[in-house]
């Protein structure tokens, strides 16, 4: 493969405020702590102050891997989080079943790659990319489907609880029909093998996920953590407690969002009044607080203050933090450095500063996650046949049929000098008219406006005639936008990796490691 990159706001697909804080807007400045670059990081090295236990950590990671057998670099990976010299650079998602969209693959690959060029520039330290696992997202809609070119794929099961405890062993009709849309051929069989280990060897979500991303990316030393554990829950404890009690996340990312939208931006999330769910097998459930007790929706559980107290501190595993308040308990576990998303994400990060401040948690660098799209050779050699640049593909599909029809007649189909010329000769009417009565000049510029809608109607008319001369070559560039962008978005959000590996195979993970570019801030174009 070979890569081309474009800038985001080139892309027509981020928002304002994502191409606002790449572009290092002042207005946005007061949102986040540290500058997505070299600068940026070396402060964050120089300032990051983790209170956790290391040695609690590394010894959760050893047990959940113990029954993987993972790579060396994952195992020296593990081991170096208890030097003081060794930051995580984090990514996070959904355990979505058979890796889900794209997005997923590449944010890991920008974690990993991030990872690398901080060891290269600042070489005293150590940098373990990270993968976060939602294991305690309960949303199990968002991921027990999976989108195979045009057919969807669905785990179909009565689901209640955490995702991350979910057992497999009913996923199999699911498993089988993913094995079959890969085939036999040598590189989709490679993936078939890894999906069918990680979800027969394992029977919790969590586990199954570890084993297939541990599969895919454990060579590049990428370490998985699944937060759902007693013993890192209880270094958040009191945070737990006070954030309930207080209601402090709501007050302080209440007031950012107000910020936010007098600036223009809309926020992505909103706080609740608390930031919690109870979680036990079977159960995550919002905590409501109703007359001075904290209740569990939809159950008789309820705590009165001190029973609260006494529950969060023997089971701290029962207290599962939301969308607002999961970003600050992973800064507390980790000796995180770096947060890396997408748009959305990144969003919300910066909704989350003041609340981090508040409770004295050190916020991380936040990054937008690499982009890409993989250009196939049939699709490329019909953008030279078609002569359509990578670029010209962002735009929306009747700007390029536009655009490619004008460029390719012989004959004049703007009128823009028509215009022009019409134009200067009301404005000489209206001056003539305005000499003989003031009150002619209104007619004048009527008339002057119902001239250029005529003007503006037929080149519009000349175009479609035009149009309809070259059916075959726009219906051409019309399959072409529908395959690099399917159902009109971005291709990551909507192809898994399936695909990819039945042409490609390893060869395209090891392409995005070796053009994704975390901080330089493009999105990427990949030509097989």
């Amino acid at each position: 493969m070979q890569a081309k990159y474009i800038p985001y706001q080139e892309t027509n697909a981020f928002s304002a405020i994502v191409l606002d804080y790449i572009s290092g807007k002042d207005q946005l400045k007061s949102f986040y702590k540290y500058t997505p670059d070299f600068n940026g990081f070396a402060e964050a090295i120089k300032n990051r102050n983790y209170n956790a236990d290391r040695t609690i950590l590394v010894d959760t990671l050893k047990k959940q891997y113990a029954a993987v057998k993972t790579t060396p670099m994952v195992t020296e990976h593990i081991k170096r989080l208890g030097d003081s010299r060794t930051f995580t650079i984090t990514t996070g998602h959904q355990l979505n079943i058979f890796t889900g969209p794209l997005y997923f693959i590449y944010k890991i690959v920008t974690a990993i790659n991030l990872a690398r060029e901080l060891k290269q520039e600042f070489p005293d330290y150590n940098f373990v990319p990270v993968y976060w696992m939602a294991t305690e997202d309960h949303d199990f809609e968002e991921i027990n489907h999976v989108k195979i070119e045009d057919k969807m794929l669905t785990w179909n099961k009565q689901a209640a609880g955490a995702t991350g405890r979910l057992n497999t062993k009913d996923i199999i009709e699911t498993l089988t029909a993913y094995k079959g849309y890969l085939g036999i051929g040598t590189k989709g069989l490679m993936l078939s093998r890894l999906v069918e280990a990680a979800y027969t060897n394992n029977t919790k979500l969590s586990d199954a996920t570890r084993e297939l991303v541990d599969a895919l990316f454990g060579e590049y030393g990428l370490v998985c953590v699944d937060a759902d554990d007693p013993q890192l829950k209880k270094q958040f404890d009191e945070i737990i407690y006070q954030d309930i009690t207080e209601q402090n996340s709501f007050k302080f990312i209440s007031d950012s969002n107000s910020k936010l939208e007098e600036l223009g931006h809309k926020p992505q999330v909103n706080p609740r009044e608390i930031n919690f769910f109870y979680m036990t097998d079977q159960l995550r459930e919002r905590i409501v607080e109703e007359d001075g007790r904290y209740n569990v929706m939809h159950t008789d559980i309820s705590f009165n203050k001190e029973e609260l107290e006494t529950e969060i501190s023997n089971f701290p595993e029962r207290f599962s933090p939301n969308v607002v308040m999961r970003p600050v308990y992973q800064e507390v576990i980790l000796p995180n450095l770096a947060y890396i998303g997408g748009g959305a994400e990144l969003t919300y990060w910066l909704q989350l500063k003041s609340n981090f401040d508040h409770y004295k948690v050190d916020f991380p660098v936040v990054l937008l996650r690499n982009s890409a799209m993989v250009i196939d050779s049939r699709s490329e050699e019909r953008m030279q046949i078609l002569g359509i640049s990578y670029k010209n593909l962002f735009a929306k599909t009747e700007t390029i049929k536009n655009e490619w029809v004008r460029s390719h007649v012989n004959l004049q189909l703007s009128l823009n000098d028509e215009e022009r010329a019409i134009s200067a000769v009301f404005d000489q009417i209206k001056l003539n008219a305005y000499k003989i009565d003031k009150t002619l000049s209104q007619s004048a510029d009527a008339a002057k406006t119902r001239a250029l809608k005529l003007i503006s109607s037929l080149e519009k008319k000349m175009l479609r005639a035009e149009k309809r001369k070259h059916k075959t070559s726009l219906a051409q560039i019309e399959s072409l936008k529908d395959k690099l962008f399917p159902t009109g978005v971005l291709q990551e959000r909507v192809l898994n990796i399936a695909p990819m590996y039945v042409i490609y195979g390893d060869e395209f993970i090891d392409s995005l490691v070796a053009y994704f570019k975390p901080l330089d801030h493009q999105f990427t174009v990949l030509f097989a």
